[in-house]
C-alpha cells in the first residue's frame, strides 16, 4: 500500500478526542533534532553503511517514540528512510505540509513521490508503527490527518477528494482483440484464416474465457495472472464473446488441435492452456520464451 487520500470511503477527516499512545508510533529524525528535548526521547541509532568507493554524507539518524506530527521533526527528502510500515507526511520547499500517507513500505513510497512529484517533495516527517496491521495503520494515518485539520482548518491538497497526484495508479489493461466488429458481421474470408493471421501477426495471444479484466474460469484466471506478472506485451481474445466471436471456441479447437482453454500462442505457435504454461512459469522457462 504505497498511499491514502480521503477519496477512500474507509476514512474521514472528521477529528476524534484522542489521538495514538506515544508506545505506538515512532518517528524518524536527525540525531541532532532530539537533544532539544533530551527528556522526551530514548534514541537508538540506526546502522548506516558507509563504502569506501563513493563517500556519502549520510544523514545520523534515530528512532524516538513519540506520537503526534508537530513534535515530529522533519529531514531532508534525500535522507536515509526505513523500509518499514508507517505514515509520513511530505513537505514542499516552502514547509507547506502536501500529502500524509501511509505505506507498508516508507522508503519505497518517499522514492516514488520522489519521482513523480519531485518538485511537491523537499523534507518528510515518518513515524513508524509497532504492529503494522491495518488498523493501527489507519489510526495513525488519521490521527496525523486530524491533527493538521484541527490547526489549520483544511485538508492537505494531496489528500483533497479527488486528487490522484500522490496515489500509484494500477496500469491500465488493453482491450480485448475481436474478430468481427458486431453481430450480423458477414465474414469477408474464413474464420480460420482470421484466426492464422492473429496469432502471426501478435507476438503473444491468450485465448481465454472472459475478458482479461474479468476472467470467466479460474483456468483464464491463472493464466492471465501469469502473463501478467512476466511482464508480458500480449493479446487477448475471449472466446465466449458470441457477439465479436462467434463460432471461435469450434474454429480454434480444430485450428490449434487443442480441446480445451485457455489457448496461448507465442510466435505463431501453439504453448499449451493453463497446466503447461503454469509448469513454465514454476520453473522459470517463460521469460527465455518470451524473449526468442
Amino acid at each position: 500500500m504505497a498511499a491514502m487520500n480521503l477519496s477512500s470511503p474507509s476514512f474521514t477527516t472528521t477529528a476524534t478526542s484522542s489521538f495514538l499512545s506515544a508506545n505506538r508510533t515512532k518517528t524518524l529524525l536527525s540525531h541532532s533534532s532530539y537533544t532539544k528535548n533530551p527528556s522526551i526521547f530514548s534514541p537508538i541509532p540506526l546502522k548506516i553503511t558507509h563504502t569506501t568507493k563513493n563517500p556519502r554524507p549520510y544523514l545520523n539518524l534515530v528512532v524516538s517514540a513519540i506520537g503526534k506530527l508537530s513534535e515530529s521533526e522533519t529531514v531532508p527528502v534525500s535522507s536515509v528512510f526505513p523500509s518499514a510500515s508507517g505514515v509520513y507526511a511530505v513537505y514542499d520547499k516552502n514547509g507547506d505540509l502536501q500529502f500524509v500517507g501511509l505505506s507498508r513500505n516508507i522508503q519505497a513510497s518517499v522514492l516514488f513521490h520522489q519521482k513523480s512529484v519531485p518538485e511537491l517533495c523537499a523534507s518528510i516527517k515518518v513515524g513508524m508503527v509497532d504492529n503494522p496491521d491495518r488498523t493501527s495503520l489507519t489510526e495513525a494515518w488519521k490521527s496525523w490527518m486530524e491533527e493538521h485539520i484541527e490547526v489549520t482548518g483544511k485538508v492537505p491538497p494531496g489528500n483533497e477528494k479527488g486528487n490522484t497526484t500522490w496515489v500509484r495508479q494500477a496500469p491500465k489493461k488493453k482491450s480485448d482483440l475481436r474478430i468481427t466488429p458486431g453481430p450480423n458481421t458477414k465474414l469477408t474470408v474464413p474464420l480460420e484464416e482470421l484466426i492464422d493471421r492473429m496469432v502471426k501477426e501478435n507476438k503473444v495471444v491468450a485465448f481465454i474465457k472472459g475478458s482479461r479484466s474479468a476472467p470467466q474460469c479460474g483456468f483464464s484466471q491463472r493464466v492471465v495472472g501469469i502473463l501478467d506478472s512476466e511482464g508480458v506485451d500480449y493479446e487477448s481474445v475471449d472466446v465466449l464473446d458470441e457477439e465479436h466471436n462467434s463460432g471461435l471456441r469450434e474454429t480454434l479447437k480444430r485450428y490449434s488441435n487443442w480441446p480445451t482453454f485457455p489457448q496461448v500462442f507465442v510466435n505463431g505457435e501453439l504453448v499449451g492452456g493453463c497446466d503447461i504454461l503454469s509448469s513454465m512459469h514454476e520453473k522459470g522457462e517463460l521469460a527465455g520464451l518470451f524473449k526468442q
